[in-house]
């Protein structure tokens, strides 16, 4: 399950955290330039910023930083203009993906994203073509040691949480998009820390894959495309089998 695959994710993506540490931060920084230029750069009036700034936090990153991302984005210091766009695509299995960028040259990357795809035999799609097999919704993700659930129930479904799913290791809290803000900042307030939150595309419906190779291909697209320098987020519908999995965090 999406969740499922998150937290697998998050649980290899420590053992590496030093290493991309700087990609973190480039991400985040997109993050709260644009949310300053959009809302201003003052996080009690702009809840986007005040949620970024939660994961701005949570990834250590330093407070220099933070000030010139969010002078960035108001003007108060010279940069670049980001703008945000999703590519659509397939990767081998016939697994869905979905690229959310951040860049400053949009045809920079969208010839980047596509030579990726076709380099590991995938192909990129037009606008529309797989998203309508996914849910836009905020997920926040919480680990059992953090929190009970009748906890984590009342301070989520109060801020507008839609459904809390308990798996064996975490929590899985979903919001609609309109509520990701509220819900970020009760989990804040209460003190409850999340492992990862964001808004993130959620398969309506997987694919299933039990053949190692196919399943390796998939995740090296994935992995490649995620190390873009302008990809923020990369999402898809492959369910692998526990057996691959298992190969896949063995590898």
């Amino acid at each position: 399950m999406a969740g499922h695959s998150k937290w697998a994710q998050i649980k290899r993506s420590k053992a590496v955290v030093d290493a991309k540490r700087g990609k973190i931060f480039s991400r985040i920084s997109k993050d709260i330039s644009l949310a300053a230029r959009e809302g201003g750069g003052d996080p009690a009036m702009n809840p986007r910023l005040r949620t970024i700034l939660l994961k701005a936090k949570q990834a250590n990153m330093p407070a220099d930083n933070i000030d010139r991302a969010i002078k960035k984005g108001t003007g108060e210091l010279p940069g670049v203009s980001y703008e945000q766009l999703v590519y659509e695509g397939y990767a081998p299995g016939g697994v869905a993906v979905i690229v959310e960028v951040t860049t400053d040259n949009k045809n920079r990357t969208a010839s980047e994203v596509r030579s990726l795809f076709s380099k590991y035999n995938g192909n990129l799609a037009g606008a529309g073509a797989v998203s309508f097999l996914f849910n836009r919704q905020g997920q926040f993700l919480v680990s059992r040691e953090a929190v009970s659930e009748d906890r984590l129930m009342e301070v989520c479904l109060e801020a507008g949480a839609e459904d809390i799913r308990t798996h064996p290791e975490f929590y899985e809290v979903l919001a609609p998009v309109a509520s990701y803000e509220a819900v970020s900042h009760a989990l804040e307030e209460a003190g409850i820390a999340c492992e990862s939150s964001e808004l993130a595309y959620l398969p309506q419906t997987q694919v299933p894959i039990a053949d190692l190779d196919t399943a390796r291909q998939v995740n090296r697209l994935v992995e490649v495309l995620d190390e873009q320098e302008d990809v923020q987020n990369v999402f898809h519908n492959a369910d692998f089998d526990a057996q691959v999995q298992e190969a896949l965090q063995e590898a």
